[in-house]
């Protein structure tokens, strides 16, 4: 199984980004599909998930920001990235949770909140 991840980029404060998540599979073979993050020196975070059955989950740092939401015509979940800020700098990583309980991790994409 591969997750796809692409989407990230260089952004200037208050700005929004898409990033895309492709599973090689069905989206519909997952229990679970979200984006995690990593700061520079910093512990890989959860920032949001949703289930196979739709239900969403956020991070704290990213409620009112960020929207997660799954495209089943294109097979790719999006999380729409909302007046960013500095400290949401980081890599995201596209995440998978089979239906067995297995994990599953993409590359990578780069953020960089900046002016």
């Amino acid at each position: 199984v591969q997750l796809q991840a692409s989407g990230g980029g260089l952004v200037q404060p208050g700005g929004s980004l898409r990033l895309s998540c492709a599973p090689s599979g069905s989206v519909f073979s997952f229990n679970a599909l979200g984006w995690y993050r990593q700061a520079p020196g910093k512990q890989r975070d959860m920032v949001a998930t949703i289930t196979l059955g739709g239900s969403t989950n956020y991070a704290d740092f990213v409620k009112g920001r960020f929207a997660i939401s799954r495209d089943s015509a294109k097979n790719t979940v999006i999380l729409q990235l909302n007046t960013l800020k500095p400290e949401d700098t980081a890599v995201y990583y596209c995440y998978g949770l089979g239906l067995l309980g297995r994990e599953f991790w993409g590359q990578g994409t780069l953020v960089t909140v900046s002016s």
